[in-house]
């Protein structure tokens, strides 16, 4: 009986009316975690980036941040390891190993990243590859390639290309979820201090994730209002997407600048849910 009041509020969902289903039953066809999927991707895709450029500025560079100009993305416990050390010298390959756990600004991570650099990453056309090595952030395992290219035309805005790879996120209770996409993204905030990674914004401006569980559901989740990511933030703290599914069509609205993990998903009906990564 359970099954046959949960295919009519499928039905009720298609239709938009909801007259007799509850909001949970309706979380439950709509299925809303694929949405926080797709939310918690970018923000590790964003972790990663971030985590490259820093070790990028320590390493490629020979500069030191510290507390004082950038909040350390990696912890005394990851271990950093470059296989050319030569400041300024590409071809490199760094290494971070974060062991069985490394706890840093609330976030533990474990496992590898692998990140190759062509050049700087402020340099037109480099490029920077990030691969994860059974990875993990807060206990859910993370794969796929990310290739950021640069693809700067205006030395005041820099901007960069975003590719993302046989993606696969397996989340704490093991639900799988694929991903792929193609975003583009620019720095509104800090060029001008190229020494000092703190005051970095980036946006996300244009761009497409896909996102499918096991079973086949897909999401499209299409930039709508750009993307507001700051280096100091845990957090994706402002901007908008288009949600496009089988039964999601709506927006997800990231908020009004404020570093929380809050996020609104607002179906086409007007139906509003309430969403934490």
């Amino acid at each position: 009986m359970k099954n046959f009041s949960l295919a009519f509020c499928a039905l009720l969902v298609i239709s938009f009316t909801f007259n007799s289903c509850t909001k949970d039953e309706v979380v439950n066809f709509t299925d809303t975690n694929s949405i926080v999927a797709s939310a918690t991707i970018d923000g590790i895709n964003e972790l990663d980036f971030q985590t490259g450029t820093q070790v990028t500025f320590e390493n490629a560079l020979s500069k030191t941040t510290s507390a004082s100009n950038v909040k350390s993305l990696l912890g005394a416990c990851a271990v950093v390891t470059i296989d050319n050390v030569t400041p300024n010298s590409f071809p490199k390959i760094i290494t971070i190993d974060f062991g069985t756990g490394c706890t840093t600004n609330g976030i533990t991570r474990k496992g590898k990243l692998k990140i190759t650099l062509s050049g700087l990453v402020s340099t037109p056309k480099s490029t920077m590859k990030i691969e994860r090595e059974n990875y993990y952030v807060n206990g859910m395992k993370v794969e796929g390639v990310i290739l950021y290219t640069n693809e700067t035309t205006t030395a005041a805005i820099p901007q960069w290309s975003r590719t993302i790879t046989n993606g696969k996120l397996t989340s704490v209770d093991g639900s799988v979820y694929f991903n792929s996409g193609s975003h583009t993204i620019r720095q509104t905030e800090g060029a001008n201090t190229p020494l000092i990674l703190a005051d970095n914004t980036y946006e996300m401006i244009s761009g497409d994730h896909m996102v499918s569980k096991e079973n086949g559901a897909k999401l499209t989740l299409s930039v709508a209002v750009p993307l507001v990511k700051k280096y100091d933030c845990n957090y994706v703290s402002k901007g908008k997407l288009n949600v496009k599914g089988p039964l999601l069509n709506g927006t997800l609205d990231y908020g009004n600048g404020e570093c929380d993990n809050k996020l609104t998903y607002t179906h086409e009906n007007g139906m509003v849910f309430n969403l934490t990564m």
